[in-house]
Formats: structure tokens, C-alpha cells, sequence
């Protein structure tokens, strides 16, 4: 097979997917539908009785009304009738084998949560459980809507294979800690440079070192080199809650964030995975002088339902995206956030950040839906590829149906998606122009095989009477 190109920043090709092939048969026609789309000012803009066609994996046009000569010839043909056509989801930040885990711990604070429960429990992880985990969780990403996640996790081979099979895109990352040694940092590399482009193409691959607290400077130094050196994203948690940045300056003298930039990481793409505790006056000036740099990108994942389950702070949006600083929508794993539903990632940003700001103007449902895909896309270094229904993109897209009793009558469309709307309302799903899930069929997974075959493994993971952790919380 011959190699991908070498990639440029987040691990994306110099320019971006190349377009179509012109004049060649389409692969999919989406018909009939009402289109989401951007403008040129990125502005949201609805295309009533849309017709979608698909060539070579790519959108080859986004036009209103029927074809003048009809269906173009195609091998897939999806009656979009009743439907909205979404760019699919990006699922920012999650860990996907930890479905495994849903439900075990809760009701618990933070320390308690990782310490007593979740490392433990950890330290009992094989390949096949982590590739189990990562199948069921295929399927429900594809289920809700989601066409792309970024994972940060251990076992990465399982959870590449796993994406392939499933036919999702994906950015990868294998998680290490500073207390593995050298041979962690290695390890994260080295999945990084094999994996990157696998799944034709669906697979980009980034650095992903666990958080500043577990991850020493000079690692994090060490990674901000290696970043530049082979144009990796890196994925890490940082600024998780507020205790954990008033504890790095009691220690350190500095906030999670500046002993980012001293290592270096914010001269790199970089994502960062939840910021609900920034110190607005220290870390907002940093982050806002990072994302004017052209060197390299910052974002941030926010995954708010988890955030309320711990009684944390939530992300704050506003601060961010007026520093310049994409934010996109995530869930975090299922063993805290109980599901891997970020339509209602969506919903409940809309909701929250009217709480927190004390303002009904602020997040609008058209901003939500902003957040949930275009944002969503460039947090994960993907912006030029997905995120967006226009020709060229990856044909990623999701058909959302809007006929139910719970979405009508549809005064404000956006709205009805953000707060009628729910992830059991996407009907098909498609990534790179091939069907995934067809009038809610699955066709890539087999979940009653999964949870039969996970089920029996569960006695043996969930034992913690060995004492072990993978690590220890101390935020």
C-alpha cells in the first residue's frame, strides 16, 4: 500500500482533501432534505429541499432543489424527506473503551472517584476489553450522530482497529504518564507515526500525555518537540476544576496552562480537554497570545454534563471564543459522563452557559449547533476537512428526522435541533461518503455480539482487591 503524504499541522495533508473527481458518477445522493450549511462568514444557513451529492468520499455539491436531470446515476440514493442533513458530530474528547466502566463509580467526588475506583479498576485493562469498549462505543457514537472522536487512551492498536471496522474517522492518541519512564513517551510516538492515516485515510493521530499533573515538564517539553518536530497534535487534560489549578500554583507557581506554554505547548497544535478551572486573569492572556500565534493552533474540549455530575465549573465558552480559541463539544468517557451523547453536549452547553453568563442571549441555538460542528472540527485539527456540508468536504454527514411529535411544529429550525431535537432522532449516518447506520440500522457493528462477549469479562475488571492503581489522583 503505498504510505499517506506527510502530514502538515494536527497531522492534516498540506492542503486539505482534494476535491472530487469531476464528472465522475456520484457514489451517494442525499435528496429532498433541508441542508445545514455555512456561509462564507461561517454563518449558519439552512438549504430547504436539498439535494446532497457524494463522489469519492467527498461532497461534490450542496444544491437547493431536485437535479435538472433528476437522481444523478448513483450506488446509494437516501430519501431525505422530513430530515435535516448535519454535518456529522465531533465527539472533542473521550475515551471510548471506558463504556466498559459506565455506571461503576457513582455519586463520588473527584478523588475519590479516580483513587478508590476507576485506577484500580484500570489496572485490570486487557486488549480485547479495551477493544470490546471501543466497538460498543463505535456504536453508539454512530447511533448518535457522531462521525468523528478524538480518544485519548491506552491500548490504542485495539481502538485503531476498532475505528476502522467501524467506519468512523478519528483522532488517536496513546496516553502515557511520567511515572512509565521514558519507554511512555516512546510508546505515544511510536503509535502516533504507525497509525497515522490508517483506516484509509480516517485515522489522524496526535501526541497524548495524561495531564500536567502526571506528566513531569521535562516530558512535556520532550513532547512539545517532538510535536513540532513530526506536526502532531497533542491532546492532554488540563485545568480539569479550579482545585486542580490552585493546587499547581501552590506547588509550582503556576497554573496548569502556564506550565503548558513554559513546556512549550502552545507553540504546537495543541487540544486541551475540559478548562473548567482556568484562572481567568493568569490563563485567558496566555491563551489568548497563543491562539494569535501562526505557529501553532489552541483549543479546548468541553464536556459539560460530566462537569455537573462532579459539581465542577463549567468551561467558559464566551471567555474563550473571544480570546480566539475554538470550542468544541465533547463527552468525556462514559464511566463519568454515563453516555457518549453529544447532541446533548449540545443542548446542555445552550443551557449552561445562559446559566453561568446570567444572559438568554448567550449561547443562542445557533451557536450551539456553530459549537457542534464547524468549531468542533477545527478543535480537533480537522477544520479544512469536516465540520461543514460545501463541496470538497469529507462526506461526513448525519440525516436528523424532524417529523416527531417532540420537533413540530418548526417555528426556528436551529432551535428545534438544539432543544426539541435529541441523538435518537438521527436516522442515517454517513462518513466519507459510506453508509454507517441506514433508518437506524446499524451496518458495521454487532452490538448484541459485543455486549455479549464484554459481559463475561466484566467480573474480572471490575475486581479491585489487588490494591493496584495505574496512578494517583491528586489533582
Amino acid at each position: 500500500m503505498t504510505p499517506p503524504p506527510a502530514p502538515g499541522p494536527a497531522g492534516l495533508t498540506p492542503h486539505g482533501p482534494a476535491g472530487p473527481t469531476p464528472h465522475a458518477p456520484a457514489d451517494l445522493v442525499v435528496t429532498g432534505c433541508t441542508a445545514l450549511t455555512h456561509d462564507p462568514r461561517g454563518e449558519i444557513v439552512f438549504v430547504d429541499d436539498a439535494t446532497i451529492v457524494v463522489r469519492d468520499g467527498l461532497i461534490a455539491s450542496v444544491t437547493a432543489g431536485a437535479p435538472d436531470a433528476g437522481v444523478p446515476a448513483a450506488a446509494e440514493h437516501l430519501n431525505g424527506r422530513g430530515t435535516v442533513a448535519l454535518p456529522g458530530l465531533v465527539n472533542c474528547h473521550t475515551h471510548t473503551p471506558m463504556v466498559a466502566l459506565r455506571g461503576l463509580a457513582e455519586d463520588l467526588p473527584a478523588h475519590a472517584w479516580f483513587n478508590d475506583w476507576i485506577w484500580p479498576v484500570e489496572s485490570n485493562l486487557t486488549e480485547r476489553v479495551v477493544g470490546l469498549g471501543a466497538r460498543l462505543a463505535c456504536a453508539e457514537l454512530i447511533r448518535g450522530g457522531v462521525t468523528t472522536f478524538a480518544d485519548h487512551y491506552f491500548a490504542m492498536d485495539e481502538v485503531a482497529a476498532a475505528t476502522e471496522e467501524s467506519g468512523l474517522r478519528a483522532v488517536l492518541g496513546q496516553a502515557y504518564f511520567s511515572s512509565q519512564g521514558p519507554a511512555g513517551r516512546a510508546a505515544s510516538l511510536d503509535f502516533a507515526l504507525r497509525q497515522r492515516g490508517a483506516a484509509e485515510g480516517r485515522i489522524t493521530t496526535c501526541l497524548a500525555p495524561h495531564a500536567p499533573y502526571t506528566v513531569d515538564g521535562p516530558d512535556l517539553a520532550a513532547t512539545a518537540e517532538l510535536a513540532g518536530e513530526h506536526g502532531l497534535l497533542v491532546h492532554i487534560h488540563a485545568a480539569e476544576n479550579r482545585e486542580q489549578t490552585d493546587n499547581s500554583l501552590a506547588r509550582h507557581g503556576r497554573t496548569p496552562v502556564e506550565i503548558l506554554e513554559r513546556a512549550g505547548l502552545l507553540d504546537v497544535d495543541l487540544l486541551l480537554a475540559h478548562a473548567t478551572g482556568l484562572d481567568p486573569a493568569r490563563d485567558l492572556p496566555v491563551l489568548r497570545r497563543a491562539a494569535a500565534r501562526s505557529g501553532g493552533r489552541v483549543a479546548v474540549a468541553s464536556a459539560p454534563r460530566g462537569y455537573l455530575k462532579f459539581g465542577w465549573d463549567t468551561t467558559p465558552v464566551r471567555a474563550l471564543r473571544e480570546a480566539g480559541v475554538p470550542v468544541g463539544l465533547a463527552t468525556d468517557g462514559a464511566a463519568s459522563n454515563n453516555t457518549l451523547d453529544v447532541w446533548e453536549s449540545m443542548t446542555l452547553t445552550a443551557l449552561v452557559q445562559k446559566y453561568v453568563e446570567r444572559d438568554p442571549t448567550w449561547l443562542t441555538a445557533r451557536q450551539a449547533l456553530d459549537h457542534a460542528t464547524l468549531q468542533s472540527a477545527r478543535a480537533v485539527g480537522l477544520g479544512d476537512e469536516i465540520g461543514s456540508l460545501a463541496e470538497g468536504r469529507r462526506a461526513d454527514l448525519v440525516l436528523v428526522d424532524v417529523t416527531g411529535p417532540h420537533t413540530q411544529p418548526v417555528h426556528d429550525l436551529a432551535a428545534t435541533l438544539v432543544h426539541s431535537a435529541r441523538s435518537a432522532d438521527v436516522r442515517t449516518t454517513v462518513v466519507a461518503g459510506r453508509i454507517l447506520m441506514r433508518d437506524r440500522e446499524l451496518l458495521t457493528l454487532d452490538v448484541p455480539h459485543l455486549v455479549g462477549e464484554l459481559s463475561g469479562l466484566l467480573p474480572e475488571l471490575v475486581d479491585r482487591s489487588h490494591g493496584k492503581r495505574i496512578q494517583e489522583y491528586e489533582g
